[in-house]
């Protein structure tokens, strides 16, 4: 269950969570991730991009095909895994962390293999999608998801006719 992978760390009252990023991740990092990502968002090659990703500490499977402007977590990519064959869609945003009001959260998301992630989704932090499931275009998968299952919407839910 998602909620069980997910750490959650309060802050100091005053100020919303997002206010602590640089004490949280530190800045040289998120900036290294930030350039890193901003330029894989662009490039059209996907081994390119898989390559910059690693370097960051994305676990890419072999042959991940990233779409145009995918955005991955800039404060923890190490956090994300996502396995072979797998198809991440035209700006979507994987997330590992949740900046709130009063804390903040952190969790891995764990993408299997074969999986084809629609246009524009969002996947939120401790998230397994399993092998060969499909994400429909504009979702939002805040649950785990089940191998083979195809889902969506925002919420996501079982799109397969019984």
């Amino acid at each position: 269950m998602r909620k069980e992978r997910v750490e959650i760390f309060l802050v100091p009252e005053g100020k919303n969570s997002l206010h602590y990023w640089p004490e949280v991740v530190g800045f040289w990092k998120t900036f290294r991730n930030v350039i890193v990502i901003s330029l894989g968002r662009i490039v059209p090659w996907f081994s390119f991009k898989n390559f910059l990703y690693s370097r960051i500490g994305v676990k890419v499977g072999k042959d991940v095909a990233f779409g145009y402007m995918a955005m991955l977590d800039i404060f923890f990519p190490e956090l994300i895994t996502i396995g072979e064959n797998s198809i991440v869609g035209y700006n979507t945003t994987i997330l590992a962390h949740e900046f709130l009001i009063k804390d903040w959260r952190k969790g891995p998301v764990v993408i299997g293999k074969d999986v084809m992630i629609g246009a524009n989704c969002t996947i939120l932090p401790g998230v397994v999608i399993g092998d060969g499931a499909v994400i429909s275009a504009h979702s939002l998968v805040n649950r785990d998801v089940e191998a083979g299952a195809i889902v969506g919407g925002v919420p996501i839910k079982n799109l397969e006719v019984s």
